[in-house]
């Protein structure tokens, strides 16, 4: 069993995603882990070169140059990451209401067609079944179960990001609330360190 932790954490110490990731990453048994940090080693995006390559290889399927190849080599890295993974866990903070940029930029990496999804008469299909994903976000506002609940667009997008490539449990904790300050906060983080837990205990078997 493989377990790729993807992590977008710039505060470090300070941040309520990474404190959340590290009790996950300490509940894992029995599992290889592979970590990829996003602030370290950032995602490429699709400019006109990379675009070129992935089109006329993935869509035209057409033989690339080497330098072609080239372009396309961490995103076919990450892609491969995530396609040897038993359990694919990504934490970041909310930014704007949606995901960071280096987030948003790796799941275009990953989400290659004939790699982690394609198409067959029209129709989209994910490739990547029989696989767990683990969503973690922490947002300074409170989204669910108030008027701000329509603004929430990074849970809601990297959940449909994960469905679309075929994974079969994909589960988010939004860890909310993280400008308020004490119990308010400590209680939120309480709930989100037992969610941790208890996805841990069932997925492990601990």
């Amino acid at each position: 069993m493989k377990t790729l932790l993807v992590k977008y954490t710039p505060r470090e110490e300070r941040s309520s995603s990474k404190k959340l990731l590290d009790a996950f990453k300490n509940e894992i048994k029995n599992s290889e882990i592979e970590i990829l940090d996003l602030c370290i080693d950032i995602p490429d995006l699709f400019n006109p070169e990379r675009i070129d390559a992935y089109i006329h290889r993935n869509y035209l399927k057409e033989e690339l140059s080497q330098e072609q190849k080239k372009s396309l080599e961490k995103m076919d890295r990450m892609t491969h990451q995530v396609q040897s993974a038993d359990v694919v866990v990504i934490a970041f903070p909310m930014h704007n209401f949606s995901m960071p940029a280096s987030v948003k930029a790796w799941f275009d990496s990953v989400m290659l067609k004939g790699q982690t999804w394609d198409t067959d008469s029209g129709k989209y299909f994910g490739l990547m079944a029989n696989k767990k994903a683990l969503i973690i976000i922490s947002s300074g506002g409170v989204y669910t179960n108030n008027q701000m609940i329509n603004w929430e667009h990074a849970m809601s997008l990297a959940k449909i990001e994960f469905q679309f490539m075929g994974f079969s449990d994909v589960r988010g904790i939004l860890n909310e609330g993280m400008n308020a300050v004490g119990e308010t906060m400590s209680s939120s983080i309480q709930k989100s360190l037992d969610d941790v837990q208890k996805i841990a205990t069932e997925w492990y078997g601990i």
